[in-house]
């Protein structure tokens, strides 16, 4: 088995990120550090990652977590905040995250032990439509409506593609508004909204595809159907 898909299999990480791993020194295999990738797990071969043994799990799990914010999207970090993997609490398989929300956006993750299933779920080409609904700061006209729909610089040079944005509620201070999209830069919801003129004050994703997040609590998780896994498989 090439080591990437190895590696996602146990339950640390998406292909991609496997990788990732392997070319920053934190894989050995059979004791030596490897950084090569493309490698062919041998039968026999002992594989680990920061220092931990691991080994492919023969049983998939796929559930959706209600992400609080104060939570880093990770299986551990440095400096000793709160991570996702923490909420986990009955599984004994690893899981990894599909993806990121930002330490202070709360709403859907998904994770999982399939890298396959992780990596087509994340791979830009499909295209996967994320929904947030956003609690904005002041007024939000149609004009900036419309900016957003078309495309904004969120710096760098960036362009964001087209979105579908509806406000739900208009208050005195403060806007509620939904924006759908597919692409995942690094706080790009915020971004945009800070290109027209709006902070975001509160950010929720509430659905992948036409995958809800529903009444599930802040915190909790459940694992998804199967018709819910090949929804999302088939997108």
């Amino acid at each position: 088995m090439r080591l990437n898909k190895y590696i996602a299999q146990a339950g640390i990480a998406s292909r991609r990120k496997a990788d990732e791993l392997t070319l920053n020194g934190r894989v050995k295999i059979n004791g030596a550090v490897f950084k090569s990738l493309g490698y062919d797990v041998q039968d026999g071969d002992v594989v680990e990652v920061d220092g931990i043994q691991i080994s492919p799990s023969k049983v998939k799990i796929y559930i959706m977590l209600n992400k609080p914010k104060g939570y880093i999207t990770s299986l551990s970090d440095e400096q000793g905040r709160p991570v996702v993997a923490e909420l986990i609490t009955d599984i004994e398989e690893r899981l990894f995250p599909i993806g990121r929300l930002d330490y202070d956006t709360s709403g859907m993750l998904l994770m999982t032990n399939d890298g396959d299933f992780a990596d087509k779920l994340m791979h830009p080409k499909h295209k996967v439509i994320k929904t947030y609904r956003a609690r904005v700061s002041g007024t939000i006209s149609k004009e900036r409506i419309a900016r957003l729909r078309k495309g904004v610089d969120i710096g760098g040079g960036i362009i964001t593609a087209k979105a579908e944005v509806e406000v739900i509620k208009q208050g005195e201070r403060s806007a509620i508004v939904e924006i759908k999209i597919y692409e995942g830069k690094n706080r790009q919801v915020r971004k945009m909204f800070a290109a027209v003129g709006n902070k975001v004050l509160d950010l929720e994703r509430i659905a992948i595809g036409n995958l809800l997040l529903g009444h599930l609590k802040e915190g909790h998780y459940r694992k998804l159907s199967k018709n819910e896994i090949e929804h999302l498989k088939n997108i």
